[in-house]
């Protein structure tokens, strides 16, 4: 059977093209590509290149090139229209039936898209008529320049109910396609006089500016408008049509693609200036929803394009629901290497008022504050605070539990639990948020006190331990990169120390160490540091791999055994942790000497029980 060009497209952009090959091939990324071995000829060399943005593989051994339907036709010998039901049934969609009336349904859709079009090139022609100079001082007056107007080629729908109908209806496209298109609204007929039921469709826009929705690809499916002046609503959207499902659509997408492709980020925030005033201030990665609360396509979209996308809503009560909604939608979805961060605007900013009122710094500090989804729904909970009695502690788990639950993916399910049950447990003490002598809470700098970031103030002393930690911070680091393949055992744990002590190079490292190793499992020790290299970590590097910190530790060597490696890389990880409790401990004993209670008291023996549990699995000193 045919299928209809556009259901292709869509099937090519809800499928990972680098997923699916990487079924079959060890793949590992090189700059904005990922190679591997050619699975068509026998190579010791990769020759074999996945361009994920423009949807293509190509072996420079063999010269093997095509789509992701090319590679599984080729790899698992299916004809066309079986690997076209394969994908489909991946990516969630149906195959559409060959019959006259989805191939009329298909060109229908292909005219509407040329119908949306011509209704955007004669709303941009109206904004530098006369007519539309009021629409144009409003944009000046919201500092949008010539180049910006183009890039998002924004346009004047005048006030009139039969402007752009009498404008298309004289360039020969048929009223009843304006229709479908959502540019006209016809009111059913008993609401009009039998002498003007032939004429009584009238333009859905007027008085507006009109802000154009874009498919991924470009094309003009949809618009925006937003009143000039007094009126409701303030802002109108075109109606759901053949082309145009404001669900599945991003405002912005088309414009964004290349920039969060090169930069890896893509910030999601709520509404048409927002994506505008964003690009202007250099952040164009920002797209936005229409109109309606984050959908599970709208996440499978940003997951297609970066991993971890970054939420930005309004500072106010609806923006705060808004992204709670969004963090709870995106639980069934979660898998290994995707997630969500969420950044918190001042009370009363947007992204529009904060970058145009106190510029794009203020802006960058907002977003790199922002906070992984499990911080987000720990705070929606306890509000920063751990319950007091056992009992409260026991309801909280049950309700953070609900949410891991609801995580399909087991191994993002089992981390997300077992994270919060050991924050609950272990009192204020843990996760992100420590509570301050001063009695207020604050997020941490990497969410876990350690040995090299406590300093106990207590009687004026002073207690600190630098010199030690940071050695034992790049023992760690070390042999994690030494020896990939301990990823699964250590990542939380040392994405979880706080590397102050260590210096900013080394914890950009680190950062950049575990970024990769969740996304490729089985790169190997070369590959992993090719990789560094490549990105620019040459010098942390020599001065990690030195003979002062691995003459400190032999596990920590390439050449070391696994078993080894994972033995000594415990018992240092154990060492540090038995100094913190030792701190911990002294910093909960003054504090209840000075003021008595039972839940100090708890926290104590909890501490001193949790010292002699480590104490029992790593009984020797490295």
């Amino acid at each position: 059977m045919a299928f209809p060009h556009q259901f292709l497209d869509e099937v090519k952009l809800r499928t990972s093209l680098s997923e699916v090959i990487g079924r079959r091939v060890q793949l590992r990324k090189k700059g904005r590509e990922w190679e591997g071995l050619c699975p068509f000829h026998k190579e010791k060399t990769p020759s074999f290149t996945v361009n994920e943005e423009k949807g293509f593989y190509h072996c420079f051994g063999c010269g093997e090139h095509g789509s992701v339907f090319d590679f599984i036709m080729k790899t698992d010998g299916l004809s066309f229209p079986e690997t076209v039901e394969r994908l489909t049934a991946d990516a969630g969609m149906q195959v559409p039936q060959d019959t006259p009336e989805e191939r009329q349904r298909s060109e229908k859709r292909k005219s509407l898209e040329d119908v949306t079009e011509a209704a955007c090139k004669w709303f941009e022609r109206s904004l530098h008529m006369p007519e539309g100079k009021v629409a144009l001082d409003y944009l000046r007056e919201r500092g949008l320049d010539d180049d910006t107007i183009g890039t998002f080629r924004l346009g004047f729908a005048p006030n009139s109910r039969n402007a752009l109908k009498g404008a298309l209806l004289r360039d020969e496209i048929p009223e009843n396609l304006l229709v479908d298109a959502g540019l006209l609204i016809r009111p059913p007929d008993d609401r009009m006089p039998d002498d003007r039921r032939d004429n009584s469709a009238y333009d859905r826009f007027r008085g507006r500016v009109m802000f154009p929705i874009m498919n991924r690809q470009g094309h003009v499916i949809a618009f925006g408008g937003r009143i000039l002046g007094d009126g409701e609503p303030k802002y109108l959207n075109s109606p759901e049509t053949p082309i145009f499902h404001k669900g599945q659509v991003l405002y912005g997408l088309g414009q964004a693609l290349a920039a969060a492709r090169k930069s890896g980020h893509m910030i999601v925030t709520e509404g048409y200036m927002d994506v505008i005033a964003m690009h202007m201030a250099g952040f164009h990665e920002a797209v936005a929803p229409l109109g309606t609360a984050l959908t599970e396509d709208h996440l499978r979209a940003l997951w297609k394009v970066v991993r971890e996308p970054v939420l930005c809503f309004d500072g106010d009560k609806a923006g705060q629901r808004a992204a709670a909604r969004a963090a709870e939608r995106a639980l069934p979805l979660l898998k290994s290497g995707y997630g969500l961060r969420f950044a918190e605007l001042p009370m009363g900013e947007d992204p529009d008022t904060l970058v145009r009122n106190k510029g794009r710094d203020a802006m960058q500090g907002v977003l790199d504050r922002a906070l992984p989804l499990s911080e987000v729904l720990w705070r929606m909970e306890t509000g920063g605070r751990v319950p007091r009695t056992p009992e409260a502690r026991a309801t909280l788990q049950n309700k953070l539990g609900e949410y891991a639950r609801r995580i399909d993916d087991p191994t993002v399910r089992t981390h997300f639990a077992a994270s919060f049950k050991e924050r609950i447990w272990q009192g204020s003490g843990g996760g992100y948020g420590g509570k301050s002598d001063r009695g207020d809470w604050k997020l941490g700098a990497k969410g876990r006190k350690t040995p090299a970031a406590i300093a106990i103030s207590s009687a004026g002393s002073h207690v600190t331990h630098l010199g030690p930690a940071r050695r034992r911070l790049e023992i760690l680091l070390a042999t994690l990169i030494n020896h990939p393949i301990l990823y699964d055992d250590v990542a939380e744990h040392l994405g979880a120390l706080d590397f102050t002590p260590a210096g900013e190079a080394l914890d950009n490292l680190r950062q950049e160490v575990l970024k990769t190793l969740a996304v490729e499992s089985g790169l190997d020790y070369q590959g992993l540091l090719d990789h560094l290299i490549e990105n620019g970590f040459t010098s942390a590097l020599n001065a990690l791999m030195g003979a002062d910190v691995l003459g400190d530790a032999v596990f920590a060597r390439p050449d070391a055994e696994p078993k080894d490696a994972l033995d000594g890389w415990g018992h240092t990880f154990s060492r540090m942790r038995e100094e913190e409790l030792d701190l911990e401990i002294l910093e909960a004993v003054e504090k209840n000497k000075a003021e008595y209670s039972e839940e100090m008291t708890e926290r104590i023996v909890f501490l001193r029980q949790e010292k002699l549990r480590l104490s029992a699995d790593y009984p020797t000193d490295t």
